[in-house]
């Protein structure tokens, strides 16, 4: 029945219901942009699209996300020896190691702010020391998908790490995320930032970690803040338990049935 209850909720309405705590704040962890991609495309073993390691029968191609790569080089993947330097798309060494670049991680913590806008406080760890990032938002409800960047503007999302592999960023975003976006970690292998851009994927540009905000975060996320069932509701009824995108009801323990 409490199943029924979630997959329905969109199409119920009680006056019993007690409404969530709107501005609950919710952390997630980073997971590498090679294993979400490659999920994504169905692919049966992980592949990075955007950084390669030399094979010297790999032909020049255009795969992955359109990106083109010279002769000699192909797609790394965790099989590869971590060991391996990888490179960019014209064959430029990016000065890190296969292991180096997959042992990247941290999480991200978003806040909902009352005016509509969110804080997000980003810590992570195993970066390149001194290498130069930004973060930008995905859009996956746009074809093709959109990015823009996290503050809004391209002027506080970009970072460099410090000689531990270290960072810690807090900014704005103007928006709260949803459903429909993700939080990406871009590596800058030219160590220059692009303002609203991101710069030449697999060339300049290269995603290295990704937080995708799946809808089991948000029930996660209400639990936090007091609610045992959630029901969502149809889009367009404005409701006041709104949670990073998702319209809810919500009862407490002792109210379910």
């Amino acid at each position: 029945m409490r199943l029924t209850h979630l997959l329905i909720g969109a199409l119920l309405m009680s006056s019993g219901f007690a409404y969530a705590e709107d501005h609950a704040s919710i952390t997630l962890p980073f997971e590498t942009h090679a294993a979400y991609f490659s999920r994504e495309v169905a692919s049966s073993s992980v592949v990075d699209p955007q950084v390669f390691v030399l094979d010297k029968n790999a032909p020049a191609e255009r795969h992955w996300q359109n990106i083109e790569h010279v002769a000699g080089e192909r797609n790394a993947n965790p099989d590869d020896a971590p060991g391996s330097d990888i490179y960019n798309t014209t064959g430029s060494p990016l000065g890190m190691t296969l292991g180096e670049w997959f042992h990247a991680g941290g999480n991200v913590k978003l806040e909902p702010r009352v005016d509509g806008r969110e804080d997000v406080k980003v810590a992570l760890h195993g970066l390149k020391p001194g290498g130069r990032f930004s973060l930008f938002e995905t859009h996956f409800d746009q074809k093709p998908f959109g990015f823009t960047p996290l503050d809004g503007s391209g002027t506080e999302n970009y970072f460099s790490a410090d000689d531990q592999g270290l960072a810690s960023v807090t900014l704005t975003a103007p928006e709260q995320m949803t459903h429909a976006n993700a939080v990406l970690v871009v590596y800058h292998s030219d160590n220059v930032t692009h303002g609203k851009e991101r710069g030449s994927l697999g060339e300049t540009a290269h995603h290295q970690l990704i937080r995708a905000l799946a809808l089991s975060q948000v029930w996660a996320s209400a639990a936090q803040c007091g609610c045992a069932w959630v029901t969502l509701q149809p889009a367009g009824i404005c409701h006041p338990g709104r949670l990073h995108g998702f319209f809810f009801n919500c009862r407490n323990t002792s109210n379910k049935s």
